[in-house]
């Protein structure tokens, strides 16, 4: 099976107020010496994995676009020496509206990167001003167009709902707009007050003004109806995207695919084995410079456990679990291992059965 691969750029311009991804704000004396360790963890990485065809690359983060064009480019030259990839391989990378102009992207595009995901969360001012965002909606439209005239067709915007006092008309705005700028691929994501953050903080405080349940449902309501009307096939819980247009790299994580993770908090799934970096910076820079592994968290679950990520992984996809993987994975029958459940759930409604699965 072929390999997916993610890289990890822990940096950002501002910590969102929401965020609590291992993304570091103001450590621009880091970025070189980052970059370095982590292209020798990818040559490393690439003898282990010599074998094994790539065929997708997600370079994620934080902002990897925080990172200046040439930073990037000696990353993605080093995975292509590393390792095997394949001459149709979907490379994707997250980028901020703030963080990228047309040279940059025009030069990401030039070494082989051919889908962009921008953060762009919503196109009102006030609502990303609200999220500590360092964009403004104009500049999230713009990065679209820019992206398209630097020769990207494959790309992704991400927006959210449930914001500080938002209502569903703003959010309907931002599906408009996002469907205006034929925009292929469309991420959309309730915001989650996460502990320790500054939106938790604001709220324990009694600062923070959320959007009543009732008016998220409606907003939730809206992108479920709006999106699919207008030609964007809902493949994935929060993903909706035009024919030909969905995630390749993200589906790996809904069908358990192999993924190796490279970088400070980078995770990967290799031979049923979950690892996890370090998620600090500088521990990560002490681990590979000495020659030691920056994995701090293995774990390999038991069977049981496996097969019931197999199904509720797979089960936020449109194509549901496949009887056939499943065999192939496991060495059993899907119907004679969960015939009591598959009962239950069809006579309730709750389940069905496509012949070709």
């Amino acid at each position: 099976m072929n390999l997916g691969l993610y890289i990890h750029i822990p940096f950002c311009k501002q910590k969102c107020l929401y965020c609590d991804f291992p993304s570091y704000p103001h450590m621009e004396g880091l970025y070189e010496s980052y970059t370095d360790a982590l292209c020798r963890e990818i040559t490393g990485q690439g003898v282990l994995f010599s074998t094994n065809q790539v065929d997708t690359i997600y370079i994620g983060g934080g902002t990897p676009t925080a990172l200046p064009a040439p930073l990037l480019l000696r990353i993605v030259t080093a995975v292509k020496e590393n390792f095997a990839v394949t001459t149709d391989a979907e490379v994707s990378i997250e980028a901020n509206p703030g963080t990228v102009d047309g040279d940059t992207l025009t030069a990401l595009r030039a070494v082989g990167i051919n889908r962009i995901s921008f953060g762009v969360q919503t196109f009102s001012d006030t609502l990303l001003k609200r999220l500590g965002r360092i964009h403004t909606g104009e500049e999230g439209a713009n990065a679209v167009r820019i992206a398209k005239r630097a020769g990207f067709s494959n790309i992704n915007i991400d927006l959210m709902y449930g914001l500080p006092l938002q209502q569903a008309e703003h959010f309907q705005q931002s599906l408009q707009i996002a469907y205006d700028l034929a925009i292929p691929h469309i991420s959309v994501y309730g915001l989650k007050i996460e502990d320790e953050t500054p939106f938790a903080c604001s709220l324990a405080q009694g600062k923070l003004s959320l959007p009543s349940e009732e008016e998220e449902e409606t907003m939730y309501d809206r992108g479920v109806t709006y999106l699919p009307q207008h030609g964007y096939e809902r493949y994935e819980i929060s993903n909706y995207s035009r024919p030909g247009f969905s995630c390749r790299h993200n589906l790996k994580y809904w069908h358990y695919a192999p993924y190796l993770g490279l970088g400070a908090a980078a995770h990967s799934f290799i031979n049923r084995e979950r690892l996890a970096n370090t998620q600090d910076v500088r521990a990560y820079l002490e681990c590979i410079n000495s020659g030691c592994s920056p994995v701090e968290h293995r774990e390999i679950a038991d069977e049981a456990t496996q097969m019931a990520e197999f199904c509720f992984l797979a089960l936020r996809t449109n194509s549901g679990i496949s009887y056939h993987a499943f065999y192939q994975y496991f060495d059993k029958d899907f119907y004679q291992k969960y015939e009591q459940q598959i009962t239950s759930l069809t006579a309730r409604g709750w389940l069905q059965q496509p012949d070709n699965q």
